[in-house]
C-alpha cells in the first residue's frame, strides 16, 4: 500500500466531513429561516400595522427586547389573555411589562 492512496482516502474523508457540517449548517440555517418567517406571520395576524412597525423598531435596537416581546405577544394571543389584534397603545403596555422584567437594576452605596 502506498502513501499516495491513504493520503487520497484522507483528503476524501475530510471533504466528506466538511460536507455534511455545510449541509448540516444549512438546514439549520434554513429551519431559522422557516421559524422567523412562521413568527412573522403570527405576529401580522396579531398585530396592527403601527404596532408591527414599533416592533420591527426595537428589533433593531434592542433584538433581544424584541425576541422576548414577539414570544410574549404570541404567547398571550394564542392562550386568548391578550385581545387581538393589539394595537399600539396596548403593545406599549406589554412592553413595558417585559421591559421591567428584562431590566437590571443597579444600585451603588456611597
Amino acid at each position: 500500500m502506498d502513501g499516495e492512496g491513504f493520503e487520497d482516502r484522507e483528503i476524501e474523508e475530510i471533504r466528506r466531513r466538511k460536507l455534511e457540517e455545510l449541509q448540516k449548517k444549512a438546514e439549520l440555517e434554513r429551519q431559522a429561516q422557516i421559524a422567523a418567517a412562521q413568527r412573522r406571520a403570527a405576529l401580522k395576524q396579531i398585530l396592527t400595522p403601527e404596532a408591527l412597525a414599533r416592533l420591527d423598531n426595537i428589533k433593531v435596537v434592542r433584538p433581544e427586547l424584541a425576541e422576548a416581546l414577539e414570544q410574549q405577544l404570541i404567547s398571550l394571543a394564542a392562550s386568548g389573555r391578550v385581545k387581538v389584534p393589539i394595537d399600539d397603545a396596548t403593545l406599549k403596555k406589554i412592553l413595558e411589562s417585559v421591559y421591567s422584567q428584562t431590566r437590571r437594576e443597579y444600585r451603588f452605596k456611597l
